[in-house]
């Protein structure tokens, strides 16, 4: 049986999992918003890292059959694409229920008003996120249900009569909650062939209208001849999914880290320092990495390292907000807007706002009053993402400035507003030097978690607890 090794970072705004085999190569990722319930958070996490791994096991099962037929590659893409969509449906349905019963229980003269404007923006939302998720790559332009659902939601509700903005901005956040911290239990099985449904209806359509306008025509257009046609590659790739489904993901070991570490259900023995495992992870994507820093959802660290991954100094800030990924949220929330659509704003900015409060509270009054003065938004928004990598180069300088190559971890490495802050700072300071942002910098702390237990560097799991993870 293979064996294969888990790490979860427990953040405080995103759970992230890795999953990785005996050669220490990452065989699936998982990630998921933490909202209240941290158990449910890690299980999602690794739940998606499972799914993840499935998909990954089976592109490397058809490697042979690419050669001869290279739309399976397309087709497998189109198929990870409507899975995501798959489990959005799932979620979204239990979303609508809620919304449904919570508008229900508000004792108001105008209810049935009420319930109609919410059927009617449902009823406009749901084709529009499809759409997204089958033909515009929403699930990877987005990855958690609460920014896809809000950002439509809050579009139709902004259109609303004045006197019903309010219930169903607060039907929306009385309903959320409770639905991202629900564990759904279908199986890849499942939800694979419900997307391959999906996919039928989709390229069936194609089919019927060839001249649709879809930015991949070649591709259908060869997927419906005679010779190609998507059943038969249907057919082939199902072979296949039903050896991966029969494949067992064997969880042999595994290491909690992150700000919410200690509500793991793990063993003691199992729960590590996100410093250490962010550090690992790091190295281990990066050997010659000597600094790295991590701004987080809670926190900010920066970390020295030595030439095996392992800590030498580090520096912290864990006791304010304003220096870490929960200012940024707060803001996109004083804002109206997704953590996604704070970066891109930010750098339309044609200078940067002075921010001179270092409290989020404090900060936040400071927003407003320049909003009113007529500042404008990008610029704001500039000067607040320039403000958290000054604190975080303040960190770095008294943790022992940056030496030999320079990494950039945790998931606010996605921000490409305080990337670039970064990069101009770092830069201006330590002069040219390597700098490295990778794909999964969101991942760096799980995926040291996931190296620690493969490598036998903590206990490894008592017997009942292998057992219950596999």
């Amino acid at each position: 049986m293979k064996k294969y090794y888990l790490g979860i970072d427990l953040g405080s705004t995103t759970s992230k999992a890795i999953i990785i085999d005996e050669k220490d190569q990452i065989v699936g990722r998982g990630i998921t918003n933490t909202r209240a319930n941290y158990k449910v958070a890690a299980d999602i996490a690794r739940q998606e890292a499972v799914y993840d791994a499935r998909f990954n096991l089976l592109h490397a099962k058809i490697q042979p059959e690419i050669q001869a037929n290279p739309s399976l590659v397309k087709y497998l893409e189109d198929i990870r694409r409507v899975f995501q969509y798959v489990q959005f449906r799932h979620r979204m349905l239990r979303l609508e229920e809620l919304l449904a019963e919570t508008a229900q229980s508000f004792q108001r003269h105008d209810n049935d008003v009420l319930e109609q404007t919410l059927s009617n923006i449902l009823q406009t939302i749901r084709p529009r996120i499809r759409d997204g998720f089958l033909h515009r790559n929403l699930g990877g332009q987005n990855q958690f249900f609460r920014d896809i659902v809000s950002e439509q939601y809050n579009l139709e509700v902004s259109s609303v009569p004045p006197e019903l903005y309010e219930p169903l901005m607060l039907a929306f956040d009385k309903s959320i909650t409770p639905v991202e911290n629900e564990m759904f239990t279908q199986s890849f099985e499942e939800l694979v062939y419900e997307a391959m449904r999906y996919l039928n209806e989709k390229y069936q359509g194609l089919a019927d209208q060839p001249n649709a306008g879809a930015q991949d025509d070649w591709y259908y257009a060869e997927l419906n001849s005679s010779s190609k046609s998507f059943k038969s590659i249907e057919r082939t790739l199902t072979q296949y999914i039903d050896d991966v489904v029969k494949e067992e993901i064997h969880i042999a070991n595994m290491v909690g880290t992150g700000y919410g570490r200690a509500l793991l259900p793990f063993p003691e023995d199992c729960i590590m320092s996100e410093i250490l495992c962010h550090a690992y992870g790091a190295h281990a994507i990066f050997p010659n990495t000597r600094t790295v820093l991590d701004i987080g959802g809670q926190d900010t660290k920066a970390i020295q390292v030595d030439k095996h991954g392992l800590v030498t100094s580090f520096h912290m800030n864990d006791r304010c907000a304003a220096g870490c990924g929960r200012y940024l949220g707060y803001i996109a929330d004083e804002f109206g807007l997704s953590l996604n659509e704070l970066g891109p704003e930010a750098l339309s900015a044609t200078r940067e706002t002075t921010i001179c409060s270092t409290c989020t509270v404090f900060a936040g009054a400071e927003v407003k009053e320049l909003l009113h003065n007529g500042e404008e938004r990008p610029n704001i928004l500039a000067g607040l993402h320039k403000a958290i990598v000054q604190r975080a180069m303040s960190l770095l300088a008294r943790s022992g400035g940056v030496r030999n190559e320079f990494t950039f971890t945790g998931g606010v490495a996605r921000n490409q507003a305080v990337l670039k802050y970064v990069t101009e700072m770092v830069r201006e300071s330590y002069g040219e030097l390597t700098m490295n942002i990778h794909t999964d910098s969101i991942f760096m702390g799980a995926l040291g978690g996931a190296l620690f237990a493969r490598k036998g560097m903590i206990q490894a799991l008592p017997k009942e607890v292998a057992a219950k993870a596999s």
